[in-house]
């Protein structure tokens, strides 16, 4: 059996790296390479970028974010592969196959497709023919209404698809995904834990890897989306605000039970 993946997720907007509650708010909280940097001295097994920017503009003028050279979002990217000794995804405003061989060439492992994928189904496979399933990681972001009832969401979470997260996460396996990101608009950035029922029915759902998001305000939580379903768990704040967050992350995952890698 595969051991359990434990993998920051590193959000870029507009070539700043900030953090992100509700897919809404997002704090700019400063530099994106000096963390690849900090990353590569910790344990954790993979590392995700997506650049979740609205437009073709890189802000990174202010003295404390600046880095020479670093004007566009590719030369973010190979600045941070020159960096990352991990596996890397890279995802966001990626729409083409041109695209997507272009990341790969500038040193991502993996791409992750998300709006593009439900306006263009094709384009999963696409990528899977030429780059292999494993190298295409379908991301959902799931909304949950008022009813109980749970949709896919895409343009950043503003528009609805009238998708139910587990068929749609079936679908893109059938269209040759080799891993679906799952994250939960409503948790993003509240700390109060994953949605371990969207977890469950993606889970189950498939049969390919997932990968559960959104949440996370303590390592245990990381415990609880494994025991859920999801054969890794990512988190994107938890790594900004907490010393040493592989280390307690691992710790929170070993005294659980869940098989990782030390």
């Amino acid at each position: 059996m595969l051991k359990k993946r434990l993998i920051p997720l590193l959000l870029l907007q507009n070539g700043l790296l900030v953090r992100s509650e509700s897919f809404s708010i997002h704090q700019v909280l400063g530099n994106p390479i000096h963390e690849v940097e900090r990353f590569n001295q910790w344990s954790v097994d993979e590392l995700i970028y997506i650049d979740i920017s609205q437009d073709d503009a890189c802000d990174l003028r202010r003295d404390d974010h600046k880095i020479r050279g670093l004007n566009d979002p590719l030369a973010i990217l190979d600045a941070v592969s020159r960096t990352c000794f991990m596996p890397l995804t890279w995802g966001g405003r990626i729409r083409s196959v041109a695209e997507m061989r272009e990341r790969i060439s500038r040193g991502a492992d993996k791409i992750t497709l998300n709006s593009a994928a439900v306006k263009t189904p094709d384009l999963i496979t696409q990528g899977a023919q030429v780059f292999g399933s494993q190298a295409i990681v379908v991301s959902i972001d799931s909304r949950r209404h008022a009813d109980g009832t749970r949709e896919v969401f895409i343009d950043g979470g503003r528009t609805a698809t009238g998708w139910k997260p587990d068929d749609w996460a079936r679908e893109a396996q059938r269209l040759g995904a080799g891993e679906i990101l799952l994250q939960s608009i409503e948790r993003d950035g509240t700390g109060e834990g994953y949605d371990l029922e969207l977890i469950a029915a993606v889970a189950a759902a498939t049969s390919i890897p997932v990968i559960a998001c959104s949440g996370v305000g303590r390592y245990e939580h990381y415990v609880d989306g494994i025991r859920a379903g999801a054969s890794a768990v990512a988190a994107a704040n938890i790594w900004h605000f907490k010393e040493l967050s592989d280390r307690g992350g691992k710790r929170a995952l070993a005294k659980g039970g869940i098989d990782i890698r030390l």
